[in-house]
């Protein structure tokens, strides 16, 4: 994509009403714009890694065996009534009437709607396991919306929901659930934690957050360092096993690790000191195992192995698509801007370059640019006529991990500047040398680690 072909608002100055580092450099680097309070509009960059970060939630959904759907963001007030959450949910809830006088909601989850397709379409327990998720629009009307996307009234959401024939079945979703959520953050170059949580509105006795550690965070953590050494890593798992899924989520989930809802100083206190630690966590995702809390009052039933009608077990499972571009802007920035992580990074590399209009220049970056496109690479070209500050300066606000810079200079001797964005290295190579390295670094063997698809 070429700079001058885009469509890239970046502000000079903070606005004034954001409080926290996401919200100052997703308005700054014209990733979104506020439409009404906690109500944005994503904007080509912001939906970019929307769309990288959704990508990786439907691949590890599917690899663990859930099945994507799609439900609709209004939903018939009956259906909550028949659960006993319509009255019970609060003022966060979007009460609404159609034109003919019948009482809707804007969804801000989805148990009662999937639970009432289960129930018409599932008999028996040979239909079982069962997980079905989507991806929607969510809308939750917060009395303070604030932070920006990070706590705002419309979000995008993975919402999945397990049915299965008994407790034990039920807790190896829930497991699979975990192990799945802990690949898809390691993925997104994160660390979530899951954290022992309270269950709130939605019900039911296990649950775990999944929290990432910033100082923004609006969620008081303690917890043992032994969780942070924890790593997935290349490690193959057997969705279907569920000894393995167990021993898996068991692994993450002894070290101390609670909200401070949940919090037992006296277990704490338990934890050789040097490894207690006390911080703030954003919450990225959670997950529940409620059993018949929903299939019992709404007759979500299967005949067992033994001919008697049962209510399912179930559980769900959420994952804050949206939110999670401002978590990741919180854990990886720096003063200049946002790092973006390759796995969800909006371009693979920024190619910049020095002296628009000079013949050799433009001609080097030309092909450059074709190189890379031809790796499967996408590329956001700086071809403004624009001083060098300027475009260093858009580059390091908007986080693209590697930077390509071609000028006069460098091309007399033959090389151009490949630049990482972590750290600020520098590297002088050829042209065919600079693409040849941004191209191993996304190539298959690293794929998992960045969230790509293999030959991305």
């Amino acid at each position: 994509m070429r700079l001058t072909r885009y469509f890239l608002p970046v502000l000079k100055e903070t606005p004034a009403e954001a409080q926290i580092v996401s919200h100052r450099l997703m308005l700054r680097a014209g990733m979104i714009k506020q439409a009404a309070a906690g109500i944005y509009s994503w904007l080509p960059l912001g939906f970019r890694v929307l769309k990288k970060i959704e990508r990786i939630v439907h691949q590890e959904q599917q690899r663990a065996g859930h099945i994507p759907m799609l439900m609709p963001t209004l939903q018939p007030a009956d259906l909550w009534r028949e659960s006993g959450r319509y009255d019970a949910y609060g003022p966060e809830m979007l009460r609404i009437k159609d034109r003919h006088g019948r009482e809707m909601l804007y969804g801000p989850t989805n148990e009662e709607l999937i639970t009432d397709i289960f129930r018409a379409h599932v008999n028996s327990y040979k239909d079982l396991p069962l997980t079905l998720y989507h991806i929607q629009w969510k809308f939750r009307d917060e009395i303070r919306p604030r932070f920006g996307v990070m706590r705002g009234r419309e979000f995008y959401m993975k919402d999945g929901y397990n049915f299965d024939i008994d407790r034990d079945a039920a807790i190896h979703a829930y497991n699979r659930h975990m192990v799945s959520y802990l690949r898809t953050y390691e993925r997104m170059g994160l660390q979530a934690i899951p954290m022992r949580a309270d269950s709130g509105p939605i019900g039911g006795d296990d649950t775990h957050e999944f929290l990432v550690l910033a100082e923004t965070g609006e969620s008081e953590v303690f917890y043992d360092t032994a969780v942070t050494d924890l790593k997935l890593g290349d490690r193959h798992i057997d969705y279907d096993d569920a000894e393995e899924c167990a021993a898996i989520a068991k692994e993450w989930t002894t070290p101390y690790a609670r909200t401070d809802e949940t919090h037992d100083e006296a277990l704490f206190a338990q934890i050789p000191e040097e490894r207690r630690r006390r911080s703030r966590g954003i919450e990225v995702g959670q997950i529940f195992y409620f059993g018949t809390k929903y299939s019992e009052p709404m007759g979500a039933m299967v005949v067992n192995d033994n001919g008697e009608r049962v209510p399912v077990h179930m559980g769900s499972h959420g994952i804050g698509v949206s939110r999670l571009v401002g978590a990741i802007i919180e854990a990886s920035h720096d003063e200049n801007g946002i790092i973006w992580p390759e796995g969800v990074t909006p371009f693979h590399v920024g190619l910049v370059n020095l002296r628009q209009g000079d013949a050799q220049t433009d001609n080097a970056c030309e092909d450059i640019y074709k190189a890379l496109a031809a790796r499967g690479l996408e590329t956001l070209y700086d071809d403004r006529e624009e001083r060098a500050g300027a475009k260093f300066a858009t580059m390091d606000l908007i986080g693209l991990p590697w930077r390509i810079t071609v000028g006069p200079r460098g091309l007399k001797n033959g090389v151009v500047e490949l630049t990482c964005r972590r750290t600020g290295e520098s590297e002088e190579l050829s042209p065919e040398a600079a693409v040849e390295r941004v191209a191993e670094i996304y190539t298959p063997h690293h794929a998992h680690h960045l969230g790509l698809p293999a030959g991305a």
